[in-house]
């Protein structure tokens, strides 16, 4: 259906669209695109995600998210209290991502946050469209049966015919 404004929408007359640039594949960085696409989509948003570079992890079948505390001043974890803070030579001694990541796997699970599975879980039960760039998969020698059920592969020109229509582009 074309709007008067020439925007196109998937039959429901003003329905709002959004897509997301997936750049990043840390534990961290997985959360924004997902908690992002599942809101839209839960307030009816037509929502498209591409997954390039780093990003493209996140649609392997089985995740293995870390999260380094290097170069990341404002990664504070709840110590003792307070707020505490890593210096980055810390992040240099063995084991310390793995801590790290331990860490802020714990506090998730803690606190009753939706694990990364969860949320793409939900994505795709809320029909958020999930592409997988391509030119990454050949890049990095990704196979498709590498990938979940329901992703599709497209390029920068699959990502822009959502993008040009879109009420909402973000780059995460």
């Amino acid at each position: 259906m074309t709007e008067g404004n020439g925007t196109v929408t998937n039959g429901a007359p003003n329905q709002k669209s959004m897509t997301i640039i997936v750049t990043k594949g840390t534990l961290d960085w997985a959360y924004p695109p997902f908690i992002l696409a599942t809101t839209a989509a839960a307030m009816g948003v037509n929502t498209t995600m591409f997954f390039t570079f780093y990003g493209l992890p996140l649609l392997l079948k089985k995740l293995d998210l870390k999260i380094s505390p290097l170069g990341n001043p404002a990664m504070k974890m709840p110590m003792m209290g307070m707020h505490m803070a890593m210096p980055n030579w810390v992040a240099t001694i063995p084991g310390v991502d793995s801590g790290a990541t331990g860490m802020m796997k714990n506090m998730i699970k803690k606190k009753g946050v939706a694990s990364i599975d969860e949320l793409r879980d939900m994505a795709l039960e809320a029909e958020v469209k999930m592409i997988a760039c391509q030119m990454t998969m050949d890049l990095f020698e990704y196979k498709e049966e590498d990938m979940i059920e329901g992703m599709t592969l497209g390029g920068a020109a699959t990502y822009l015919e959502q993008a040009l229509k879109s009420d909402v582009n973000l780059f995460v």
